[in-house]
């Protein structure tokens, strides 16, 4: 809404891709009344089937007019899933597909419709290391694994633990950040790449699979008065190739999440991943 409600001549034409319902058709409606055009695309984003039909009606879009250059994206569809067995529609474990192999699936059958100078912005996270705070409230981090077993669903002799959903969750988000390294070496020059670490975001749908007693706390702390997001627009345009962006400050990853091997690993099980799908589809 902040992006609907610029004055006309810095306001971007909006593409909403999210679940069919009324939460998208909502938010758009409300864009449109600001003066913007929005439109929404339904995409059940845990079927990279979903995913791939999104991007092809973006592209027709363009293709037609309707739409000005494509000129940025943000991919922050999240989620966290407390049974760790659960699998998209696809095969995977629901939390690697959704938080991590959608953004790749659409990031990559756009990237050759983006018009330079572009942005792209991954929601991450700063669960994938555990610091005192973390520790204090039991976030567990990141036990990175090779990608193509982070993509399997838990065996059904796993019992469901928070723990193995917040490492789950964790690892997802440790992916986010390998990916957009290794996107920002290969994306076409004047495409430049983030993360934004939004910090604790109570009230969203995020933790919508757990218990009533965990959203019942998430909503309690939403009331807490927690830092804000101070306005990005100058210093997202000055941002390095590849920043990790925390509320509002750049700031430098841990050593974990800067691993080059790691990087190309993941790029090349993403593109293994991927493939068996489209693959399987056809």
């Amino acid at each position: 809404m902040a992006m609907a409600s610029r004055p006309e001549g810095e306001r971007p034409d909006l593409l909403l891709i999210g679940r069919p319902g009324n939460a998208p058709a909502g938010v758009a409606a409300e864009a449109r009344a600001a003066g913007a055009t929005a439109r929404e695309i339904g995409c059940d984003l845990a079927s990279l089937a979903d995913v791939h039909t999104a991007a092809e009606t973006v592209k027709e879009l363009l293709k037609n007019g309707v739409i000005r250059p494509l000129r940025g994206l943000i991919a922050n569809a999240g989620l966290s899933v407390v049974d760790t067995r659960n699998a998209s529609a696809d095969g995977y474990e629901l939390t690697f597909a959704v938080n991590y192999l959608a953004h790749a699936q659409l990031i990559g059958d756009l990237l050759d419709s983006f018009v330079t100078p572009a942005r792209i912005v991954l929601v991450g996270s700063n669960t994938y290391y555990a610091n005192w705070v973390r520790r204090l409230m039991t976030v567990p981090a990141a036990e990175w694994r090779d990608p193509l077993e982070l993509a399997e669903p838990a065996g059904p002799e796993v019992s469901p633990t928070l723990k193995a959903a917040g490492v789950a969750y964790s690892n997802s988000k440790l992916a986010i950040l390998y990916y957009a390294h290794e996107l920002q070496r290969r994306a076409p020059e004047g495409i430049n790449v983030s993360v934004f670490e939004p910090g604790f975001m109570p009230g969203t749908g995020l933790s919508r699979q757990h218990r009533p007693a965990v959203q019942r706390m998430g909503r309690g702390l939403q009331r807490l008065p927690l830092p804000g997001i101070s306005s990005l627009d100058e210093r997202w345009a000055h941002l390095r190739d590849g920043n990790f962006v925390v509320i509002d400050k750049e700031r430098d990853v841990m050593p974990i999440a800067n691993n080059p091997g790691r990087e190309r690993r993941l790029w090349d099980a993403t593109a293994k991943l991927l493939r068996s799908t489209a693959q399987a589809d056809s």
